[in-house]
């Protein structure tokens, strides 16, 4: 009987494990997305179960010219891959622009902001009056649109308006739902901004 409850137990852990991770060439590769505290906020977990396993976070095969460091939105599939080099990249689950607020191109990194102060364009206060009370911006924190971490997008214009940037909202991953910013789940954003330099090469398609 205890033989039995041990590997019960065992099962459990493994199954547990998969969830949260991928098996990668042979090796195991887990994503946390755990509660945990990050420059004074409380992060929530996420129950990531929920999220389809396509869209946790995980290194995959992935064959470009693109030099590493530079990031490839692939907006159709709802995907984001850091390229990492020697035909490999990390894959993170997105949610993108919805009807009408599509966009594709070529951008640059040029700002990174931990729990960045949001300020929603006058078009967006337009299309939603309730939103006018952060006309002079919203506090960073848990509960701001751009989440944890934002990453600024310019081209050769200038500011884009566009960023790669955490969300509460880790139902929108997988869905069409934004204004056209490139969204990804808190823990994912964190992972991403560590990784990504100022000046990397974006890429929307």
């Amino acid at each position: 009987m205890m033989r039995v409850k041990t590997i019960l137990a065992a099962a459990a852990i493994s199954l547990s494990a998969a969830l949260a991770g991928c098996t990668t060439g042979g090796m195991f590769y887990a994503a946390d997305y755990s509660a945990r505290k990050d420059s004074g906020f409380q992060m929530p977990a996420i129950p990531i179960y929920k999220v389809p396993a396509k869209f946790h976070r995980q290194p995959v095969s992935y064959q470009t010219k693109e030099q590493p460091g530079t990031v490839i939105v692939d907006t159709k599939n709802k995907f984001l891959y850091y390229v990492m080099g020697g035909g490999k990249a990390m894959r993170y689950g997105i949610g993108v622009g919805k009807e009408g607020f599509e966009w594709k191109g070529t951008t640059t990194v040029a700002m990174k902001r931990e729990w960045p102060v949001w300020t929603p364009p006058a078009a967006m206060i337009k299309r939603r009056p309730d939103l006018a009370k952060w006309r002079g911006g919203m506090p960073g924190g848990p509960e701001n649109a751009l989440g944890a971490r934002a990453m600024y997008l310019f081209n050769k214009g200038g500011d884009s308006g566009y960023r790669l940037h955490g969300t509460p909202e880790w139902s929108s991953i997988g869905k069409a739902m934004s204004s056209g910013c490139i969204r990804l789940m808190n823990q994912d954003v964190i992972d991403l901004y560590e990784r990504v330099k100022v000046g990397a090469k974006v890429i929307v398609m």
